[in-house]
């Protein structure tokens, strides 16, 4: 189910750091060197694989940038915010 303006204004309000354009949030992390950029990467797939929700994920030497998107639904929905929200405790 699409997130409702409520839910990505509270997500957003208590989630430094990300952005949403259109039907996607998205964050740009900066690690300590291109080997903690792997490692934060690892934490992230492991985290995405419980949850059953994968993201895209680009990695720039030491910056990773994470986009979530409900691709099923063409849209954005808790369950992006909830992972989004999951990567942010793995920093």
């Amino acid at each position: 189910m699409r997130a409702d303006d409520d839910a990505r204004a509270a997500f957003l309000a208590g989630h430094p750091g990300w952005s949403i354009d259109g039907e996607t949030v998205s964050r740009t992390f900066e690690c300590d060197g291109f080997p903690g950029a792997v490692a934060f990467v690892v934490r992230v797939a492991m985290a995405a694989e419980v949850a059953d929700h994968h993201p895209d994920i680009d990695i720039r030497y030491r910056k990773v940038t994470i986009a979530l998107s409900t691709h099923s639904e063409g849209a954005l929905t808790g369950k992006d915010l909830d992972l989004a929200g999951a990567i942010d405790d793995l920093t």
